[in-house]
């Protein structure tokens, strides 16, 4: 049981990184003028961009705005939440089951 929660933790941390590389994703779309030829921009465009492709197609640009991100990052987060929630019942069994055997 204490293998399968830290393996959770790991994705939640994952996820937690993965998301600030969107938030700075999403910021540095603002700037039309930023070389995306740069590796390092490039690099955090081929990271995120294929994730934030995902959620292009269903909410249409409006006015010009693009929120596909809105969604995404709601997707991250009920993700994050629904990993945490199985988190605290398997730390709470292999505890359990350590005071039992132990």
């Amino acid at each position: 049981m204490l293998v399968a929660a830290f393996l959770i933790q790991v994705v939640l941390k994952t996820l937690s990184i993965f998301s600030l590389l969107l938030l700075l994703r999403v910021l540095l779309s603002w700037f039309p003028n930023l070389p995306w030829e740069n590796p390092l921009l490039s690099t955090l465009a081929s990271i995120t961009d294929p994730y934030l492709n995902l959620f292009r197609g269903l909410i249409p640009p409006i006015a010009g705005l693009d929120l596909s991100p809105i969604l995404a990052f709601l997707a991250l987060s009920l993700a994050s939440r629904l990993l945490g929630t199985i988190t605290v019942p398997l730390l709470a069994n292999a505890s359990y089951t350590r005071y039992i055997v132990g």
